[in-house]
């Protein structure tokens, strides 16, 4: 197969769609991989992955920033993580008993984050933070979730989807035990505390996302979970092994009661855990005679031995290769020159690149300052032909300096294209449909 430097317009490709929308409820595993959240002109489906680049199966190579939903952050097909996995397949990657792995996994994050005793393995977020969920419950006796609007996504369970508008096939008895705070408003959260006295279980929040906590946003949070017995849990799915190999928790100094971690914890293997304080973590135990039990999870591959040892060499390349650092520098790097270029084409006020630097994000505003999908269903578009897969924004170590000066390159091209739309009308450049919202009541 001959791979290209950069990537042509997909037109020429196979027609996958149909047959991933025949064979696949919303034709992917996970609905930000649908056709509605990528330009026409985005490769349908991919082959492989290597360093920074995905190739779909015609051998276009495209410069990736979506990295498998943010679960790469060496670099798809690390080598050295690759060859802990398959050493522990060679040793039956699924056994009749605990492993070594699997203890030597536990123990290693239990070492490395601070507030974790013990943890539980699982493959995926939802299921991570659904125990979490289960575990305030049984830890408090009550019954209502405080969480955070502004974080997209928590859990495919009902606990969380019945809060949205994509909430169809959820019991309204389910729904409205799921209250809604916002990020950075800490007044939020105590109008919940007071309307809702002694009935909140646990508050569920990321740390941080491609926005910052304000300075004291996250102290207080602590300090009213606490004197209100309110189980304080952080999401780390995201922030985890980014911010700080210790998490966003040590990143920013406060420590929850229990924390979820996956995405980059093995780089790209199915690895979840939900983790904490041992008074609460040990509800889900077995060897305290005469207590009463709390089914926690229990999954056949939970601690499958190949991602759990994906998961122990990953930390070791991310502590050894100094990742964290360069994810950082190149976000700094990255946003300080879209920012210039759209100065340059005069869109300052309509593209805008910002957030937290290890994992910054772009706006595209129309005239009134609101949020424009087709200003930036056009961006990617115009990406793509660049030969950039951009979605979103998610760096790896495999992001070095020739990525930065083509992802440049081609932002100055689309940001050529961009700004002749801001003048002349969107309609006039975008080639298909609008990217759309996840969550959205009606297709």
């Amino acid at each position: 197969m001959t791979h290209t430097d950069t990537a042509a317009p997909a037109a020429g490709t196979k027609s996958y769609e149909k047959r991933l929308l025949r064979a696949i409820p919303g034709g992917a595993h996970t609905y930000s991989r649908g056709f509605d959240q990528f330009p026409a002109n985005a490769p349908e489906i991919l082959e492989r992955g290597e360093g920074a680049y995905v190739f779909d199966p015609d051998g276009r190579r495209y410069l990736d920033y979506g990295m498998a939903l943010r679960a790469v952050i060496l670099g798809y097909s690390e080598p050295r993580v690759n060859q802990a996995a398959w050493r522990a397949i060679e040793q039956g990657n699924n056994l009749t008993r605990p492993s070594v792995v699997e203890l030597e996994a536990a123990e290693t994050l239990i070492d490395l984050i601070d507030s974790v005793d013990m943890v539980k393995f699982t493959k995926n977020g939802s299921t991570a933070t659904s125990a979490a969920v289960k575990l305030a419950r049984a830890y408090t006796g009550r019954t209502l979730v405080a969480r955070c609007l502004d974080h997209p996504f928590f859990s495919y369970d009902d606990w969380f989807i019945g809060s949205t508008v994509m909430n169809r096939g959820v019991p309204d008895e389910i729904s409205s035990q799921t209250k809604l705070f916002r990020f950075n408003d800490v007044d939020s959260f105590e109008r919940l505390i007071k309307e809702f006295p002694g009935q909140i279980a646990c508050a569920m929040l990321e740390p941080a996302t491609s926005v910052a906590p304000e300075p004291g946003y996250l102290e207080r949070m602590r300090e009213l979970c606490s004197a209100n017995g309110i189980v304080l849990v952080f999401d780390e799915m995201i922030t985890g092994f980014r911010w700080h190999v210790k998490g966003a928790q040590h990143f920013y100094g406060v420590q929850p009661d229990l924390c979820t971690f996956g995405k980059a914890m093995a780089n790209g293997f199915s690895v979840a855990a939900v983790a904490g304080k041992r008074e609460i973590m040990e509800l889900g135990s077995i060897e305290l005679e005469g207590r009463e039990r709390v089914f926690l999870l229990s999954t056949t591959h939970g601690a499958e031995m190949c991602g759990l040892a994906a998961f122990m060499e990953t930390v070791r390349l991310i502590e050894s290769e100094g990742v964290v650092d360069h994810v950082w520098q190149y976000g700094r790097d990255l946003l300080a020159g879209l920012n210039a270029l759209a100065k340059r084409h005069g869109v300052e006020q309509s593209f805008v690149a910002g957030g937290v630097e290890c994992s910054p994000y772009y706006l595209t505003l129309d005239e009134r300052g609101a949020a424009s999908m087709p200003l930036r269903t056009l961006f990617a578009q115009e990406m793509v032909k660049g030969g950039v897969l951009m979605p979103w924004i998610a760096l790896s170590s495999a992001h070095g300096a020739a990525e930065l000066t083509a992802t440049l390159d081609a932002a100055d091209r689309a940001l050529a294209v961009y700004a002749a739309a801001v003048r002349d009308g969107v309609d006039e450049y975008l080639e298909g449909e609008a990217i759309r919202p996840v969550f959205r009541r009606f297709n």
